[in-house]
């Protein structure tokens, strides 16, 4: 990764148009690719950024450019699209790489650990005939929580979350498309995918109907044994 503080114009060209004036920002060049430009502020989402597939370079700024004091021009242009981000510098304040290595990925926290020992443990909890496989099946891309089979024999995937969100519904996509191209999975039908989650946003629960992904509310207290009858009405 690259960290570059400057002081800096950027200006965004394609299927919108957006322009920063000139300010001494925090630009980042990741190893996939992105460009992102940051301030001091704004919480953690950048003003404006390129997402990969793109391509940077630095050129010399034109001559008006360097009238105004330019000492060098980024030009990032996606590769699938006419968008072009072009950050001007004037100075740049600090300059420096770091090799970061592979990312092993979120831990999750104490209750989707435990939600996720859980089920694993009481299965039964998405349907009646359902068999564990085994927790934490690597794929490609990283580890689906539970990989389970139905009564039918098929096998599901399932992604556990504290709280659904879409980000958890694009998660457990990509590992179903990519695990129903593993023939492997495939001898009583395609992989089908859980979503679970104590809570799940309607958001979340629209996009998993869309995408063909059941979504499971699971009870901690009664996984845990803990649903307390005796207070219940019904």
């Amino acid at each position: 990764m690259r960290l570059v503080i400057a002081k800096c114009s950027v200006d965004y060209e394609g299927r919108l148009a957006a322009h920063l004036p000139l300010a001494t920002r925090l630009l980042l060049v990741k190893a996939d690719g992105s460009v992102l430009v940051h301030s001091d502020g704004g919480s953690y989402k950048p003003l404006n950024w390129m997402s990969p597939p793109c391509a940077m370079a630095e050129v010399a700024p034109d001559d008006l450019e360097a009238d105004e004091g330019v000492t060098s021009v980024w030009v990032v242009r996606h590769a699938k699209s006419d968008d072009r981000l072009r950050i001007r510098l004037h100075e740049i304040l600090h300059d420096s790489s770091h090799e970061l290595g592979v990312d092993p990925g979120l831990v999750k926290d104490g209750v989707e650990a435990h939600l996720q020992s859980l089920l694993a443990e009481h299965i039964t909890t998405l349907g009646e005939g359902y068999r564990l496989v085994r927790r934490e099946y690597m794929t490609a891309i990283g580890p689906v929580d539970i990989l389970c089979r139905d009564a039918a024999g098929a096998h599901v995937a399932v992604e556990i979350k504290r709280r659904g969100e879409i980000d958890g519904v694009e998660q457990l996509t990509r590992y179903l498309d990519l695990m129903n191209r593993d023939p492997h999975l495939l001898t009583a039908g395609p992989v089908r995918g859980v979503f679970a989650a104590q809570e799940i946003k309607p958001q979340a629960r629209t996009l998993a109907a869309d995408r063909g992904i059941r979504c499971v509310t699971l009870d901690y207290d009664a996984l845990r044994g803990l649903d307390d009858v005796t207070g219940r009405l019904f």
